[in-house]
């Protein structure tokens, strides 16, 4: 039989390339069952917890019992003070330091190098001015009012400037630990006077967490995240708002994500810069294990595989190496933070230590932490200071006992979050969180946003990246809730 030159020409181009054709197929055909089988789980997930809300009850958080009559909904003008008798006993006890050397070469493993710890001490001690800082504090108005029987501090800052057709949008903002609201003063002129036309003018208020700052400590067991987010709401119904934004990070994210679980209807918008995984426990299973080479069924970037694999390393060692904190003050946080309210010196080490890693975990590997690289040492002693004169490091310490000291899976971990959210995904936050992951939670998440740099203090470390995308997602919610 002849055989056609055409055809023998075909079979010898085509023989070499069946096994490749087999396995891309196969290579597809895999991802379309993982795809399928993501997408089922997440439907199955979704409708299974559709109609959960998170139902809280009040409190009373002050001394004793709570007094007969009625609330003192007052809201009382509040500045910050300073004295000679606080800053001479500040001094005394920084002149008292007893510096223990630290190891050669260890830079910031062990933890707060001690070289370095000296030289902010000395600054601290002869160049740092309090009195400086405190007008700082003071120009944007502070005011306390008395919620289920504490006193909470907040800033309320309304725009000095809206252009004519715009309206004036509130949003609370909600610090974490070893954070304050001071972690916002760079970002609140973004967001009162923004200078692009297009941008949203907002109407701030950032509350001090009870127990941090200037907000009066919880007198009673029990006082968790739920507890704050059922107190910010009814002091944004105090200030007269019956639809606001929320954004958080840290301790904040679990904040206003609460709040959103109980007034899903007065929280227009959430913005986050920071989650932890609370759902979707087989979802996230199956991504971990099969995402690093299937990426695109779970939707892993570049950025995701980095970051979370090798994954007994990137986050399982990782976070029991940073974690130490963490477990001192879900169980024994009185012991320690007697400790730190007695010694500035033990109090700004521990919080520090915090601002250096926490910001990139590179900068373990260099003398002086980075502090500097990404924040100034006025900024940093500020927020120090507020720990130190308000003494609040006990209390703000307890909120990890009454969060975490009782479990890892309170019922609000188990309801997601329905109103319209948006997330920025800083590349150095100590918990990477894939958009996948993020879903499990929030439901209606309308942005994610791979930031271009900035790890976990966002706020305060890159306050105009973050300002924009507050921006944008804002926009695109008012945009569509016009157009519903």
């Amino acid at each position: 039989m002849k055989t056609n030159p055409i055809t023998e020409l075909l079979s010898s181009v085509c023989r070499p390339l069946v096994p490749v054709l087999v396995q891309t197929l196969g290579t597809m055909f895999t991802e379309i069952l993982v795809s399928l089988l993501i997408g089922g789980l997440i439907y199955f997930l979704v409708m299974r917890n559709r109609n959960q809300v998170l139902k809280t009850k009040d409190g009373w958080w002050g001394a004793g019992a709570p007094p007969d009559g009625e609330e003192d909904v007052s809201v009382r003008p509040f500045k910050i003070s300073t004295s000679d008798e606080e800053l001479e006993d500040l001094h005394r006890r920084l002149d008292q330091t007893r510096p223990v050397a630290s190891l050669e070469d260890s830079q910031f493993h062990y933890g707060f190098n001690s070289q370095c710890l000296q030289k902010v001490v000395s600054y601290w001690r002869n160049d740092f001015d309090w009195r400086k800082q405190v007008d700082k504090l003071n120009q944007y108005p502070h005011f306390k009012t008395n919620i289920e029987g504490i006193d909470v501090h907040y800033m309320h800052i309304k725009p000095q400037r809206v252009p004519q057709g715009s309206a004036v949008i509130p949003l609370i903002m909600v610090h974490g630990w070893p954070g304050s609201f001071y972690e916002f003063f760079g970002i609140i002129p973004l967001l009162t006077e923004p200078s692009d036309p297009g941008d949203c003018v907002f109407e701030v208020v950032c509350p001090s967490i009870p127990g941090y700052g200037f907000s009066e400590a919880p007198h009673k067991k029990g006082f968790d995240t739920v507890c704050a987010a059922r107190i910010f709401i009814k002091l944004m119904k105090r200030l007269g708002f019956q639809h606001f934004y929320a954004q958080g990070g840290d301790w904040g994210w679990q904040v206003t994500t609460n709040m959103a679980q109980l007034e899903p209807k007065m929280v227009t918008g959430l913005h986050l810069n920071f989650a932890s995984v609370t759902m979707g426990g087989l979802i996230v299973t199956l991504s971990i294990m099969f995402g690093r080479h299937f990426p695109k069924p779970f939707g892993f970037t570049d950025l995701d595989i980095q970051r979370l694999y090798p994954f007994m390393d990137k986050l399982v060692v990782e976070s029991i190496k940073e974690s130490g904190y963490m477990h001192i003050q879900a169980t024994k946080p009185d012991t320690a933070g007697r400790g730190l309210n007695d010694s500035p010196v033990g109090l700004a080490a521990y919080i520090l230590e915090k601002f250096s890693t926490a910001t990139n975990f590179d900068f373990r590997n260099l003398e002086d932490g980075g502090l500097t690289r990404k924040f100034s040492l006025d900024d940093l002693l500020t927020n120090i200071m507020i720990y130190w004169t308000s003494g609040c490091i006990v209390s703000s310490m307890r909120f990890y006992k009454e969060n975490v000291g009782h479990g890892l899976a309170p019922p609000h971990t188990k309801i997601p979050v329905v109103v319209p959210t948006g997330f920025a995904c800083f590349p150095n936050e100590v918990m990477h969180m894939p958009k996948l992951w993020v879903q499990q939670k929030y439901h209606n998440l309308v942005s994610y946003t791979l930031m271009a740099r900035g790890g976990h203090f966002a706020a305060m470390e890159e306050p105009q990246l973050l300002a924009e995308d507050i921006h944008k997602f804002v926009r695109t919610v008012e945009k569509k809730t016009k157009t519903q």
